[in-house]
């Protein structure tokens, strides 16, 4: 039996860690030798290519003489942190990957505090040791501080440091020595990380902590045998959430090997599994013995702080686009996707025809709604809200530590916007390299619609990274979107002349020549009220003649609106309506004698939440 090590890769985003990932499955010898292979090959599937960004955690494994490593790639942004919980529990160690030049920030800190938490050992690499701005001596004083800071171990503050380059596929004990490839990694992932405990012989005890789907096997589970060993053919129970024991019997095994999975009579404890054939089985339940069930303790899940209405397409466009539109294809692929998802929550309203989505962060909400516009979905979602708890009479919300990189021309303009959202500044560093870093602690609802305000206020230069920190007291109303909406006041088509009258009065989301129906929101208002427009008007034919200077119209570009930035632009009276092939804005009246002006609107909200 070989030997067996689990790791997981843990990195914020953009540091390397699906890059290092190719460069171990090279070197191992999992791919031929004529093999084609697409770089960043644990990114599967076409948003994480497009964003750079791992979305779901997946594992792969390589072998090293003859030992087989487990790797599982967990997400580096804390939206998707329930993917990051699973992870952890499948794995012995875990490998820390920090850039040499912007150091730990805060995903980092999110992924390493539940692996302390966890009791897993870790092993830090340096990445990207040959930017021309590596710091790697500082680098390393903070990755200690945070060790620090997190109340890790003494063994955990032992630990084996690397510096890699994974682009080129070399890893270094010291910096500079005669190293070419990625054997100290290979060698301290052997000798650093425990082996899996358990007895083969045991009870059986294996937790399932993620699901696929195939069309010809049904659902497979995967997840991690604990003790025992789990065989093809056996019966076993599954032990439900409620503590029943639901009998099944295991039809197909696998193991893993590369990103293919090899078919297996057997599975002994400490290696990864996927089990096919075990219908009605969630994340976090467990395989056990049948006769003598030992089930494991189910998995907790950090809970959602952010919830967003999702409803059907009722704009006239409605239909057009999209191959799903009723609200029962909208209820089934929301309840498909809680079977992969564990960390989201979905509830029923008053209404029939919309739906309370509760998640960790935008971005989590962003993803799933750009996923299911292009399987051919239509909807509309509403604002983001925060989720409120009560405590001993207490109304509490969530608190997101935010660090902000920026120039230090533009740290005036940074803390004035956050003052603004009931930012409080915790700590600020300068470098020495003219940018700075400043921690923050800010409300959950703080954060809704700051990144692209900030990006504006600093041309483009902010780095922003959030994290959720805690609950506190509900800190009562706070500012909302400075500027109103320019909205169409009649159905058509828009032309040049009407929108280049219009375009002085603020900022276009529409070019010419697009359809458009009464209440669509076609623009931003430089003043604070709500202003209706005409953006199909016509120039009328004349008999005069004119100089040809006179009938030049030129339009300013107008801003396309990604999916991010239309969520974070709309206000409470407001709908970002989401097609296969068109975002646009609305307002939720669309009948502009019916619609409350925005002050009523504003007034109105202030007193509900009283």
């Amino acid at each position: 039996m070989p030997q067996i090590r689990n790791i997981a890769i843990i990195a914020h985003v953009d540091h390397g860690k699906t890059t290092l990932v190719d460069a171990m499955l090279h070197q191992s010898g999992v791919f031929r030798e004529n093999q084609i292979v697409v770089t960043r090959v644990m990114d599967s599937n076409d948003l994480e290519r497009e964003r750079g960004i791992t979305i779901l955690a997946k594992n792969t494994a390589l072998f090293y003489h003859d030992t087989k490593i487990n790797i599982v790639d967990t997400p580096g942004h804390s939206d998707f942190g329930g993917e990051v919980e699973r992870a952890l529990k499948m794995v012995d160690g875990v490998l820390l990957l920090v850039d040499a030049s912007e150091g730990p920030l805060p995903q980092t800190r999110y992924v390493l505090q539940k692996a302390l938490q966890a009791k897993l050992l870790p092993i830090i690499v340096l990445n990207k040791i040959d930017r021309s701005d590596a710091r790697v001596a500082a680098v390393l004083d903070e990755i200690y501080d945070l060790f620090i800071d997190l109340e890790a171990t003494e063994d955990q503050l032992d630990f084996p440091v690397l510096y890699t380059n994974a682009k080129t596929g070399v890893a270094h004990r010291k910096i500079g020595d005669s190293s070419t490839n990625l054997q100290p990694l290979f060698e301290t992932i052997v000798s650093a990380i425990p082996e899996p405990k358990g007895d083969p012989n045991g009870v059986l005890q294996a937790q399932v902590m993620n699901l696929d789907y195939s069309d010809f096997l049904g659902r497979i589970a995967i997840g991690r045998v604990f003790n025992g060993t789990l065989r093809r053919g056996s019966d076993v129970g599954i032990a439900k959430r409620s503590g029943a024991i639901e009998p099944t019997r295991i039809t197909k095994l696998y193991t893993f090997r590369g990103l293919e999975r090899d078919e297996a009579e057997e599975v002994a404890c400490g290696d990864l599994v996927a089990v096919a054939g075990v219908e009605g089985i969630q994340i976090g339940e467990s395989l056990t013995d049948i006769e003598n069930p030992q089930p494991l303790e189910p998995l907790v899940i950090d809970e959602p702080t952010l919830a967003m209405n999702f409803t059907i397409n009722t704009s006239p466009l409605a239909g057009r686009e999209g191959q799903w539109v009723t609200s029962r294809d909208l209820r089934s692929r929301l309840q498909k996707e809680l079977l992969t998802n564990v960390s989201l929550r979905i509830t029923d309203s008053d209404t029939t025809d919309v739906f309370r989505v509760l998640a960790r962060g935008e971005l989590q909400l962003a993803i799933l709604i750009e996923t299911m516009r292009r399987e051919g979905y239509e909807l509309m979602v509403g604002k983001p809200e925060i989720v409120v708890r009560e405590e001993n009479g207490k109304k509490l919300e969530p608190l997101e530590r935010l660090v902000v990189d920026c120039p230090e021309s533009f740290v005036g303009v940074v803390m004035e916007s956050l003052g603004r959202r009931r930012g409080e500044l915790g700590k600020m560093v300068n470098h020495g390299s003219g940018w700075v870093r400043m921690e923050f602690t800010v409300p959950s609802r703080g954060l809704i619609g700051l990144r692209g305000q900030l990006l504006t206020d600093t041309r483009g230069t902010a780095l922003l990274h959030a994290l959720f920190e805690g609950w506190t007291e509900y800190g009562g109303e706070m500012a909302t979107r400075p500027t109103g909406a320019l909205v169409a006041d009649r159905s058509g088509h828009t032309t040049a002349f009407a929108l280049w009258n219009i375009q002085e009065r603020g900022e276009l989301f529409v070019g010419p020549v697009e359809e458009v129906y009464e209440g669509m929101i076609v623009g931003e208002n430089a003043r604070d009220a709500d202003m209706d427009v005409n953006v199909t008007k016509e120039k009328k034919q004349t008999n005069m003649r004119a100089s040809s200077a006179d009938e030049a119209i030129r339009l300013i570009p107008h801003r396309q609106l990604s999916l991010e930035q239309a969520i974070e632009f709309i206000a409470d009276d407001e709908f970002v309506e989401v097609t296969p092939k068109s975002i646009r804005l609305r307002k939720k009246v669309l009948d502009m004698k019916k619609r409350p002006r925005r002050w009523q609107q504003i007034r109105a909200n202030a007193e509900a939440a009283k």
